[in-house]
């Protein structure tokens, strides 16, 4: 028994060493593309690491994108769509065939460290992608595992607000009695290969639903008297941080209170209709401007200070082809045209009206090249010494 002790303890810290890990620092991006009128892949790639965001979500796993993102050292979470989960469910193979199409050709260059199977399907509308979820998970894991790839790439599955019984304080909340005989089995199989748990939150939809009851501010991050939890005798200065600790307490009261919780979808929109209440430029660039200052402070939640919040912000582009009201068309930090929709630091591809920052002409004119210019400059000062 004492023998094998070393050896036991090898194995588990080399299980951690192996755990994929798919998210560089504290902030992502969604790269969402239902348009006809967004830059090309190859132009997103220079947007991207002139704003030096290293890690991106896209909801397929499109060929075009694959090739564009190679050698460009940006982490990519790509999608299993909801269409293909029955098929993959009930056959492995088809899952080995799916990696080896859409996974395999594209590494090491393509930096893929994830794959989402489906998207918000737990809490949805169709009941029987519920039952094949955990099985098209696994056998996504295993196929990965097959090729000798699970190790690098993690597998998990987005959830959206509606998994939640209750939220309100943060510490009541939970998951759906209807929803727990499928989240279990998922929690189980996600903590048993080192997956987080990812949530899409959304203060913009909490308040849209609610404005006569929530303060703006604190949807936000802006000066507010907040919420104080009773229970927990925390206080919240911002409604993201509530709903990132209410996810929290919903797994602790399901039993994995050391799963990690990093949030795959949250932003604002910068316009809609009129019922949308909130919806305009001025609240989308005040939220993500805030937003982004907080993730790159690197701290924790009131009830978890010491795990590190982490978010991908909904979208790159505004997407004028996806359908329903007018905010979900006007969520993107840039515009079609590549310009930023409003300044909070970033720089566009072409000047934009919003902005008078240095821009990347037709990704011409890039970080390095001012680094080249200033060079040269210092260089013709100090040889005319």
């Amino acid at each position: 028994m004492t023998s094998s002790l070393p050896l036991f303890l090898c194995l588990i810290l080399l299980f951690n060493v192996l755990v994929a890990d798919a998210f560089t620092g504290t902030y992502g991006i969604n790269y969402g593309r239902i348009a006809d009128n967004i830059p090309a892949p190859e132009s997103v790639v220079t947007l991207l690491q002139a704003n030096k965001i290293k890690n991106v979500r896209i909801y397929d796993a499109d060929h075009g994108v694959l090739t564009a993102f190679k050698g460009s050292g940006i982490q990519i979470i790509i999608g299993l769509g909801n269409e293909f989960l029955k098929d993959v469910s009930v056959n492995e193979d088809r899952a080995v065939e799916w990696v080896k199409v859409h996974v395999q050709p594209y590494l090491p260059d393509t930096l893929i460290r994830g794959v989402a199977v489906g998207n918000e399907i737990l809490g949805g509308g169709d009941v029987e992608l519920w039952e094949v979820l955990v099985p098209a998970a696994k056998n996504v894991y295993n196929a990965l595992d097959k090729l000798n790839l699970a190790h690098k790439i993690e597998v998990s599955s987005p959830h959206s607000e509606a998994v939640f019984d209750n939220t309100y304080p943060p510490s009541a909340g939970v998951f759906k009695e209807s929803i727990l005989p499928y989240m279990l089995p998922l929690l189980n199989f996600s903590s048993q290969i080192g997956s987080p748990f990812y949530i899409n939150a959304y203060p913009f939809l909490a308040y849209k639903s609610d404005p006569s009851h929530i303060d703006l501010n604190y949807a936000l991050f802006e000066k507010s008297s907040g919420i104080y939890d009773a229970k927990t005798k925390l206080h919240y200065d911002n409604m993201y941080t509530a709903m990132i600790d209410a996810t929290y307490f919903a797994l602790e009261k399901a039993g994995f209170e050391k799963m990690p919780v990093i949030c795959s979808e949250t932003g604002w929109a910068s316009q809609g209709d009129e019922n949308e209440a909130g919806a305009n430029l001025k609240n989308a660039r005040t939220y993500n401007k805030n937003l982004h200052k907080l993730l790159l402070k690197k701290k924790g939640t009131p009830h978890r200070p010491k795990m590190v919040m982490r978010a991908y912000v909904f979208a790159l582009f505004n997407e004028n082809q996806k359908p329903g009201p007018t905010s979900e068309r006007n969520f993107g930090l840039f515009k079609a045209d590549g310009s930023i929709a409003y300044k909070i630091g970033f720089r566009g591809l072409v000047p934009s009206s919003a902005s008078k920052d240095f821009v990347l002409q037709g990704g011409f004119w890039s970080f390095r090249w001012f680094i080249v210019v200033a060079s040269a400059l210092v260089l013709t000062q100090f040889l005319a010494l």
